[in-house]
């Protein structure tokens, strides 16, 4: 395997006849790219990171053309961590703080997010191509955990009913992480259905967990993902796929600003425009600026205005 040192990379791999499959992650430029945007603390900059690795590893394995959203909702100095990734590795990310928070740089995510209890994790499974009526899943579980690896473990067993463990590790210039997966029996992943025993995948789930546990995070900071799956896992008879590459893209429009401003309500849009002239609206992923003014507000609900009007033929009375 040659790696393409000059993207970010997803490598995929699984264990030879078992129910076991593994994933590592390296996400720099599309990193440096998300915190360009903003200057976040330490703490908080750690965190997001990790969750950026988690997206990336959690999203290569999704069944249909959508988007993966992971927010965490605190009670704490952080209000909101947000990271979306799509099923080509688009990813985006954001956080909010409290105005004002001072957060230590050795912060823990319950420091963080979790300091009255009521910190929750979501997860929401977008589909692009919905049929009219369909709603995206979404899973919603309580911040259990002292890092974020441990609440998506958490989440995955609880709502996916899926062994999952994970290995993350942010700093200012790269995200990393390791995903193992313990499948149901006779899955069939990459084309491969798993031959060995319940005895057998237990064993190498096992032991792949051991394996996995050696990894320290100066270790997986340190060192790039193929030099981690060689020294990890060079005992073990694994098949490595093709490597995928995670980038930054930010997936906002004038459109979907003006949807968003619909949604709001045409009195409330009024009210802020007699307050302040116009609107302007930047993106708090890419930092992209936006700006309507009375006439673009009016032409936003101009069509809806036009279709209330005009009554269905099956109700016009003659």
């Amino acid at each position: 395997m040659t790696t393409d040192t000059s993207k970010d990379i997803l490598q995929k791999f699984i264990f030879d006849n078992a129910a076991v499959r593994g994933e590592l992650v390296e996400i720099s430029n599309a990193w440096r790219e998300i915190q360009s945007r903003h200057v976040y603390p330490k703490a908080v900059k750690g965190l997001l990171g990790e969750m950026v690795a988690a997206a990336a590893l959690l999203s290569a394995n999704l069944k249909f053309n959508g988007s993966i959203v992971m927010q965490v909702f605190g009670d704490g100095p952080v209000k909101l961590l947000v990271v979306e990734c799509d099923a080509e590795l688009h990813l985006r990310a954001t956080a909010k703080l409290s105005p004002g928070a001072v957060v230590p740089d050795d912060a823990s995510v319950t420091q963080l997010l979790n300091v009255g209890g009521q910190g929750r994790f979501v997860i929401t499974l977008d589909p692009k191509d919905k049929v009219p009526g369909q709603q995206p899943y979404q899973g919603v579980v309580p911040l259990h955990g002292e890092d974020i690896a441990t609440v998506i473990e958490n989440y995955m067993l609880r709502s996916e009913q899926m062994d999952t463990r994970l290995w993350l590790a942010a700093d200012d210039n790269v995200a990393r992480g390791l995903l193992l997966q313990k499948l149901p029996r006779n899955s069939e992943v990459e084309g491969q259905v798993a031959q060995a025993t319940e005895e057998e995948d237990a064993e190498t789930w096992d032991r792949a967990l051991a394996l996995g546990g050696t990894l320290k995070q100066d270790e997986l900071l340190s060192v790039d993902v193929e030099t981690l799956l060689r020294r990890l896992f060079w005992e073990e008879t694994i098949r490595v796929f093709d490597p995928l590459h995670p980038e930054f893209h930010c997936s906002c429009s004038r459109e979907k600003v003006g949807n968003m401003l619909k949604m709001l309500g045409k009195d409330e849009v009024d009210s802020a425009l007699h307050d302040l002239g116009q609107l302007a609206i930047n993106c708090d992923f890419c930092g992209k600026h936006y700006e309507f003014d009375a006439v673009d507000c009016a032409q936003l609900f101009a069509a809806d205005l036009t279709a209330d009007a005009i009554a269905p033929a099956s109700d016009v009375k003659h």
